[in-house]
């Protein structure tokens, strides 16, 4: 498994195609999943794109972030924890949780890369 971490518009994706050789094709947009309907999410590709919006899913379906994760995949995720904490329950919640979810694929992860206008610094 591999995490790449940055702000938004910080280069992660451009970053992670060139760097592995990938595609568009090769990419999950997680914002474009939901739990609706009892769907399960399809992480055949090997580019998990936008992770804290899966870990939104998955908190408000009460569902674990971690529970259908490959372990072969290379987790892209938005910076969500600097800045000032938001007033909104659910939302400082998701930030908790993303917090922690991430440091649990980080843990398990090969390499963590922080993606910092467009450039790579490798934490792992």
């Amino acid at each position: 498994m591999e995490l790449i971490i940055g702000g938004a518009y910080q280069g992660k994706l451009e970053y992670a195609l060139k760097h592995y050789g990938l595609t568009g094709a090769d990419v999950f947009d997680c914002r474009d999943f939901s739990f609706e309907g009892g769907a399960k999410p399809d992480f055949s590709k090997k580019i998990l794109y936008h992770f804290e919006a899966y870990v939104l899913a998955c908190m408000r379906a009460g569902v674990s972030p971690l529970e259908w994760l490959p372990e072969e995949a290379i987790v892209i995720s938005d910076d969500i924890f600097c800045g000032v904490v938001p007033i909104d329950t659910e939302i400082r919640a998701w930030r908790e949780e993303c917090g922690r979810t991430l440091t649990a694929i980080a843990a398990r992860s090969s390499s963590v890369t922080r993606i910092f206008c467009g450039l790579p610094a490798r934490i792992k």
